[in-house]
């Protein structure tokens, strides 16, 4: 059995960082574990602009520790009809790494989203053409659509006509959570990819609702049923080089929580590799967690690998209940539960 495992340094290609306060209190727990992140633009106001780009950019420098090597890498907030001459400029001056496309009242923060995709397109123009990639929320907004079919409803009425309108086009599939995900995934072209979660490997639906309502649960998209989990499961320890790491992790005060309309999202950031690791051995496939944490998202983002590398020991690590932050407390994912390694570095 291994005791030891090392890895080179993964990368977090899917995190929300916040702001301010908040920032400050969680931006190291992802510098810690991760070099790059792709960071999420879902900010008040949210970050449409190079300028604004640029300045958030700094904050997150600004927040991690000295002596954290970490860069994060932007994203600009699709909204409808913007000005492709700013997404091609933020590209072109090292700004912009991608756009993130979220439908309109998707999730947290999302008011300012995409109402139609086609009031998009000039931008998904310009950005197949400069090799930008589109980051995907995947769900419909339809309140007659069932909130676990959302997803699957996203692919047949807007992503399939998103591939074949512009098939150049990088897209990566965020957070995906269904078997229907994980086979559009698998069987598009080599443009197409998508980044699973912590989360949603370990956890299905009925998590939320074990001996009562569990909000520290509640995400979106939504844990799904189980043969959806195993679907993700088979295919994030398949080293098909299609799926990589990205955690979503979404810090929420306890109070923003356990309210009468409680926020969605899952704090994972503090132990996301070790979490990770604990999925990768229970299906026996250790040896497959540096290419899904290190590899194959810089070969789809076409930036290098890192050379640095980190050490996970298998020594039983306890994870708190809660996590003091910007002046409230934090559950993060997998509260009161031993995971059986620890991230040394």
């Amino acid at each position: 059995m291994t005791d030891t495992l090392r890895l080179r340094r993964p990368d977090d290609w899917h995190v929300h960082l916040r702001d301010g306060a908040m920032l400050a209190a969680v931006a190291d727990a992802t510098a810690r574990q991760f070099a790059r992140a792709i960071v999420m633009p879902n900010l008040k106001p949210p970050v449409t602009t190079v300028a604004a780009a640029a300045a958030y950019r700094d904050r997150i420098r600004a927040a991690v520790s000295p002596g954290l090597n970490f860069e994060p890498l932007m994203t600009c907030y699709l909204v409808d009809g913007i000005d492709p001459d700013e997404l091609v400029r933020g590209h072109g001056e090292g700004v912009f790494t991608a756009a993130k496309l979220y439908p309109a009242h998707a999730t947290t923060n999302s008011a300012h989203g995409v109402t139609d995709v086609r009031h998009i397109h000039a931008a998904l123009e310009a950005m197949q053409r400069i090799g930008m990639p589109l980051l995907i929320h995947g769900e419909v907004t339809d309140h007659t659509v069932d909130v676990f079919d959302r997803e699957a409803a996203f692919i047949d009425r807007v992503l399939n006509g998103v591939v074949r309108d512009f098939p150049e086009l990088r897209i990566v599939f965020e957070h995906i959570t269904t078997k229907d995900a994980v086979d559009f995934v698998a069987e598009a072209g080599p443009n197409i990819a998508a980044t699973i979660t912590p989360h949603h490997l370990a956890i299905n639906r009925n998590a939320m609702f074990d001996g009562g309502m569990r909000p520290h649960f509640y995400c979106l998209p939504v844990a799904k049923r189980e043969l959806h989990r195993l679907a993700l499961r088979a295919a994030a320890t398949s080293g098909n080089p299609k799926f990589f790491l990205g955690t979503d992790s979404a810090p929420h005060g306890i109070e923003a929580k356990e309210s009468d309309c409680g926020c969605a999202g899952i704090y994972n950031a503090p132990f996301a590799i070790e979490s990770y690791a604990r999925t990768f051995e229970e299906e026996g496939a250790l040896d497959r967690l540096e290419g899904f944490a290190s590899e194959y998202g810089p070969a789809f983002y076409r930036l290098p690998l890192n050379a640095d590398v980190i050490t996970l020991e298998r020594v039983p690590t306890p994870v708190p209940a809660r996590l003091a932050a910007a002046g409230t407390e934090i559950v993060p994912f997998h509260a009161g539960e031993t995971l059986a390694w620890r991230f040394l570095g």
